[in-house]
């Protein structure tokens, strides 16, 4: 047996993070993967695994200790192989918002995104909008709350700062109890709130300060029939926030058009029967990925971003794609697509759909695009306008084809008609340049030879 470092994995963009939890002690037996500290940042809070199976001989942190990518978090005796084929918890750190800060999941309408960081929400006056129900008389005491790992949890789960609770176990320590009673008071506040806010008269119309948006309708559902109540799912909570800011502060206008895939189509399933043994299976947005980068290459404005009064241009094309899993929709993202060719670009999806799937994609899969695709072409529909994944320009989104008869100047013919929907940013895209877009891209799609020019 070996002693070795375990040190922090690849974290995404966190750096300098604060160490909150300690999982593990000396002497205990950790498996592969298996959690062993929980770092927070202002952002985010997540748990950082074990790389190797083993006994903990020394802990390298403490709570309240500042690591990054890199830095040792404890000593392991190692132990062989068939300790390090044992059950697998998870593969990544797993990202936790936490309520002191909006986390970017950077999501669009299909899908949500993930990684990018927030923007700034719009603060709404007082003109407007009652003042938040929560606003803590002090600040919040320095240092970490006194909590119990399953407590900490819980009010994660809650979106309870535990730092603005008030402990009544031993020494101050924060109880389940706690939290609850917290959690009330803070929905007492809201409640008293809304019936101020229904009894204020309403902004008048057109002053330009703000929104002047009505407050949010208050019903009681259950008086006109039986309901249900199912609080939102994790990857929903921190996308919802982000598509809201999407929409309101972008200026987006979507252009639809069909692409005539039929010759790809038939590539593609010719393709799959010549690799049907290797496993890996091509499907039509690997194709389209391909395509959406050469269309970036020479409409260089739609893999953007605005910084200010300045657009910065990007020199790499890492596209996100839309990936269904049973807590929602995610965005993974797939690195340098321009380097890549179709089948690697195929099974590397197919890789990250599955770790999306079993809820194991870590912050640096999904972070780092600078284009999305999001596709229902498994699913149906015709047409549809994808909300932007700021801070990109643009996003395309992709329904299912379909024959129809095309004219060919002497008779109809059936022909396999995709149909494309390019939402994009006015402020740094106009319509002429959106239509050349995706008529360009139907045309490599007509004819995939053209991504060689």
């Amino acid at each position: 047996m070996a002693v070795i470092d375990v040190k922090v994995p690849d974290i995404g963009d966190f750096k300098d993070v604060a160490v909150i939890e300690l999982l593990v002690k000396p002497g205990d037996r950790v498996a592969v993967d298996q959690s062993l500290i929980t770092v927070e940042s202002d952002k985010a809070s997540m748990e950082i695994p074990s790389s190797h199976a083993g006994v903990v001989q020394e802990l390298k942190v403490q709570l309240g200790d500042k690591v990054s990518e890199g830095s040792v978090v404890l000593t392991l005796e190692a132990e062989g192989a068939a300790t390090a084929a044992a059950p697998q918890p998870a593969s990544a750190p797993v990202a936790v918002p936490t309520v002191d800060a909006p986390v970017a999941a950077a999501v669009p309408a299909s899908a949500p995104t993930p990684a990018e960081a927030p923007a700034p929400t719009v603060a709404p006056t007082s003109a407007l909008a009652p003042a938040a129900p929560h606003q803590p008389a002090s600040a919040p005491v320095l240092g970490l709350p006194h909590a119990s790992p399953s407590v900490r949890k819980f009010a994660r789960e809650l979106g309870v700062p535990l730092a603005e609770v008030k402990g009544s176990g031993p020494k101050g320590r924060i109880t389940l109890e706690d939290v609850q009673a917290f959690t009330k008071a803070v929905m007492a506040g809201i409640l008293q709130t809304q019936a101020q806010a229904a009894q204020a008269p309403a902004p008048a119309a057109g002053t330009g300060v703000g929104l002047d948006l009505l407050p949010w309708p208050k019903v009681d559902f259950a008086k006109f029939g039986p309901i249900e109540r199912k609080e939102l799912g994790r990857i929903k909570k921190i996308s919802g926030a982000n598509l809201m800011r999407n929409a309101v502060m972008i200026p987006a206008v979507t252009n639809h058009d069909d692409a005539d895939i039929t010759e790809l189509e038939a590539f593609r399933v010719q393709l799959n029967k010549e690799h049907e043994k290797s496993g890996i299976k091509v499907t039509m947005l690997a194709f389209l990925i391909k395509a959406c980068v050469a269309a970036l290459k020479k409409f260089p404005e739609f893999n953007s971003s605005l910084d200010g009064d300045a657009l910065i241009y990007k020199h790499y094309w890492h596209i996100g794609f839309a990936a269904d899993t049973p807590n929602g929709l995610v965005v993974p993202v797939i690195k340098n697509a321009d380097q890549k060719g179709i089948l690697q670009i195929s099974q590397e999806m197919a890789d990250l759909a599955k770790k999306a799937r079993e809820g194991k994609l870590g912050p640096a899969d999904m972070s780092g695009a600078t284009f999305t695709i999001s596709s229902l072409g498994g699913i149906g529909g015709r047409y549809f306008t994808p909300i932007i994944n700021a801070p990109e320009v643009a996003i395309l989104g992709v329904c299912k084809s379909q024959m129809e008869p095309k004219w060919d100047g002497k008779q109809f013919v059936p022909r396999l008609m995709l149909p494309l929907s390019l939402t994009w940013d006015h402020r740094v895209i106009d319509g002429a340049a959106a239509a050349r877009f995706n008529a360009y891209l139907g045309q490599i799609l007509a004819d995939f030879r053209r991504v060689l020019l």
